[in-house]
């Protein structure tokens, strides 16, 4: 896996200066995501790696219709260099990027139960006020959590759930 991201790193910057240059990050978002879901399939990625397919076909099948000429260009770039099998790694690493540079925190919530959107916005907030950035907040649910919630903003990860205090406790009556 690190063999790939190291491997990833550099077409994953390469994709965000063109993005960068165009002023369309969410296009090549998109773009990405997209070549990256249809990579990824391990039908496709048998395909991928067939020498029958000519690397012109293999843009066309990974390319969303919307794909600027750009984008099929840096395509072609992977396909030549045999790195078509790298498109999900460099698409999460182009996220990263591209939330560095917009000045966004990327956060999950994980909760037992559904949150109502007050407590939402209140967690939105504080982690804004923490990290001093906009944060833009997924959600999930584990009811195994029993209550409260856990926060994984990345290197930070705030565990307020039940489940969590109940097993420090037992941590510490143990120790």
């Amino acid at each position: 896996m690190s063999q790939a991201l190291t491997l990833a790193r550099p077409y994953a910057r390469a994709a965000f200066a063109i993005a960068r240059d165009e002023k369309d990050y969410a296009g090549w978002s998109q773009a990405l995501a997209f070549a990256a879901r249809v990579a990824a399939d391990p039908r496709v990625a048998a395909l991928l790696g067939d020498p029958r397919l000519s690397h012109a076909d293999a843009v066309v099948l990974l390319s969303p219709e919307s794909a600027s000429e750009s984008f099929s260009r840096f395509l072609t770039l992977l396909a030549d260099n045999r790195r078509l099998a790298l498109l999900p790694e460099i698409a999460g690493l182009y996220e990263e990027l591209r939330a560095e540079a917009e000045r966004v925190v990327k956060a999950t919530v994980t909760s037992a139960a559904e949150l109502p959107a007050s407590e939402l916005e209140k967690i939105k907030a504080a982690l804004r006020q923490r990290f001093g950035r906009e944060v833009d907040v997924d959600t999930a649910i584990d009811a195994s959590l029993i209550g409260g919630a856990v926060i994984d903003a990345g290197d930070v990860v705030i565990d307020g759930s039940l489940k969590g205090k109940l097993e420090r406790l037992q941590a510490a009556l143990a120790g």
